[in-house]
């Protein structure tokens, strides 16, 4: 019979880990990407006309996924251009996004405004920077938080949600690379000769929360993701410049990496890919 083994000697701090790999991640990509700059109205404006036409199956199925009523009050952190503020708008009391991007809540005060929504008031500034006793208005039915888990001090953040919800929190976060990010982790050695480091998943979120006594349900989601272009001249230009591809070197890896990826539906140039997303959930006592 073998023996038993001894257990480490303590746990590791799961918040420490998290903190570790926002850190490296945040390392890997040694420049700004311009598509990433939210507060560019033009980024905004992309990532809105994704979010209605690839991520549409993904909003329906979550807002279908939440437990709503007519009555309830609901604050959306990293609200974006109102993915799912601006459906959620019309089933519940009231929303309230919390989005600091100046590009993004642009676009969602755009959509406000054509829509004639008049139940969603918005706040831009970092989660982190909320201060619930001067910017919230008292504590929400749900506490949302979609892809939108950037956060360093991730174990903060996640108390902040729950004091801020008087029923249910749900955060969405990936359970593995998406596909945007297997393309960094295959590409980034031979673009710029080091390691491409992803940031935490939802192994590491599920520990965060079970340390502070949070047990929450977990379920597991499809998360498609699509890259339509007009012409193949704009899918290059767009990945160059978000893999920082600059060489004539850089630019052969790329579009030969490229290449069996690129599909044509109808006059589109389309770069697709699967991953999963996690879906964790808590219900407050009482």
């Amino acid at each position: 019979m073998s023996p038993v083994p001894n257990p480490p000697p303590f746990d590791p701090d799961w918040n420490e880990v998290w903190k570790a790999r926002q850190l490296r991640h945040g390392a890997s990509k040694h420049f700004d990407d311009p598509s990433h700059n939210w507060d560019k109205v033009e980024n905004a404006e992309r990532y809105d006309t994704s979010s209605r036409s690839g991520y549409d199956s993904r909003v329906k199925t979550t807002i279908a996924g939440l437990p709503l009523k007519k009555s309830q009050r609901v604050l959306d952190i990293g609200a974006g251009p109102g993915t799912l503020a601006i459906p959620l708008a019309p089933l519940v009391k009231e929303v309230t996004a919390v989005e600091p991007g100046g590009g993004m809540a642009a676009i969602l005060h755009d959509h406000i405004r054509k829509n004639g929504i008049r139940n969603i008031s918005s706040i831009q500034k970092r989660w982190e920077e909320i201060d619930p006793s001067a910017d919230l208005d008292g504590q929400y039915d749900i506490v949302l938080a979609s892809l939108s888990l950037t956060m360093e001090d991730i174990r903060e953040s996640l108390s902040k949600m729950d004091a801020a919800s008087s029923r249910y929190v749900y955060l969405f976060w990936f359970a593995d690379p998406p596909f945007w990010e297997r393309m960094y982790i295959d590409l980034w050695p031979e673009l710029h000769g080091t390691t491409y480091h992803p940031g935490p998943k939802a192994d590491c979120l599920f520990n965060v929360l079970y340390q502070m006594g949070i047990y929450p349900n977990i379920e597991m989601l499809p998360l498609d993701k699509e890259y339509r272009f007009t012409t193949k001249k704009e899918m290059q230009a767009f990945f160059r410049n978000r893999f920082a591809a600059k060489t004539p070197g850089q630019k052969r890896v790329l579009d030969k990496y490229l290449a069996p990826l690129i599909r044509i539906a109808g006059d589109e140039v389309v770069i697709s890919g699967d991953s999963t997303l996690a879906k964790v959930w808590w219900k407050k006592a009482g």
